[in-house]
């Protein structure tokens, strides 16, 4: 396994623990949200010809694969 160089890893470490508890869950809230518009993004750029219906259905049925993983 080849491990990435993160320069700036201790900064934002830094920075998190500089904020409250509250912000810390609003950020890991914001965080989850541009997640899943980045992975719908995805959806659409793969499937452009899907309607919305049938794009929502892909991204629901994915979206339920990755929260029910068995370990």
């Amino acid at each position: 396994m080849v491990l990435k160089k993160r320069p700036n890893h201790q900064q934002y470490v830094l920075s998190l623990r500089a904020m409250t508890p509250e912000a810390r869950l609003f950020k890991v809230f914001e965080l989850t949200q541009f997640s899943r518009d980045l992975f719908r993004q995805g959806l659409k750029k793969r499937f452009p010809d899907l309607s919305e219906a049938a794009l929502h259905k892909i991204y629901l049925e994915r979206l339920a694969k990755c929260h029910n993983r068995n370990y």
